[in-house]
């Protein structure tokens, strides 16, 4: 029996309790991370010491500030992008989402109108575009940003910024996420409203870490040609994906694609919680994955 697909993918490990499997062999594209991230996991092991601590964001603060090249008065730290989502929308109260888009905007946001100030995902989440150089938004939800352009941020003046380092380190289950803000005062309300310790010790003892092995500009050039790479797999099969600048593949007409790849331990994510019923998006993977990829769609074909 496969599992039906959870709202936001990373079903992998469900996937591998069905098929009776450990979960490291099944290959999750429901996942959007970033395949030529360094090993967190390793580097966690030599962080082990920080739980005995309780949490103290201000080094990690001020080295991701430092990165981004913003005041660390404007940056906060938090649970994940889900947490700096939640407490921006908390703060603000209304917002406009132009669907298709990613439904934890409209699921914390207290109203949605069309005359409200605009959250929009940069690369647009399912499509993979970029925003054109004249869109604006009050929010920008730059997640994917840095593995589509090399760059931390487009830093819209007066715009706020939500962010994951957990996709841009390949590391969910770590929960790193953050909020630039427009200025000081709205950071210091979203730490006010932040629950105590939100981010863990370990999370924090590693951004630090992270941070000094970021390459952005070479895992953008590297995922852009995996990309082509992913295009070519899938149309070799009769898949054809949309133009996309982000580290996944919009696939329109997929059919059945995450049911048929699914007992091969292959996972692609089902886009009808965007409101896109038949399409799937696909991660793009390293290439062994494409490799995986390739056979598990011949195997079905």
């Amino acid at each position: 029996m496969i599992p039906p697909p959870s709202p936001h993918g990373g079903d992998g490990p469900r996937l591998a309790a069905a098929l009776g499997v450990d979960v490291a062999a099944v290959l999750d594209l429901s996942l959007s991370l970033n395949p030529l991230a360094p090993d967190v996991a390793a580097l966690a092991a030599d962080a082990l010491d920080s739980l005995r601590r309780y949490p103290d964001p201000a080094g990690a603060t001020a080295a991701l500030a430092e990165a981004v090249g913003v005041e660390a008065g404007r940056v906060l730290l938090t649970n994940g992008g889900a947490e700096a989502i939640a407490l921006v929308a908390a703060d603000q109260g209304r917002g406009r989402v132009d669907e298709p888009e990613f439904s934890l905007y409209r699921r914390h946001l207290a109203t949605v109108d069309a005359d409200a100030p605009r959250w929009r995902s940069n690369p647009h989440n399912p499509t993979g575009r970029l925003a054109g150089p004249h869109e604006r938004a009050a929010v920008w939800d730059e997640a994917f940003y840095p593995l589509a352009t090399g760059c931390w941020s487009r830093a819209d003046p007066g715009a706020v910024v939500v962010g994951s380092l957990t996709k841009l380190f390949a590391c969910p289950g770590l929960r790193m996420g953050y909020v630039v803000a427009d200025d000081v005062d709205l950071a210091e309300r979203l730490r006010r409203r932040q629950p105590a310790w939100s981010v863990s010790s370990l999370a924090l003892a590693l951004i630090p870490r992270l941070l000094v092995l970021a390459d952005l500009a070479t895992w953008a050039r590297g995922i852009a040609l995996l990309r082509e790479e992913l295009a070519a797999v899938l149309a070799a099969f009769d898949l054809r994906p949309l133009s996309s600048d982000a580290n996944w593949l919009l696939v329109e007409g997929a059919g059945d694609l995450r049911a048929r790849l699914a007992p091969q331990g292959v996972l692609v994510r089902d886009t009808t919680t965007f409101g896109l019923p038949g399409c799937a998006r696909v991660a793009v993977p390293d290439e062994a994955g494409l490799e995986r990829l390739a056979a598990a769609l011949a195997a079905t074909s």
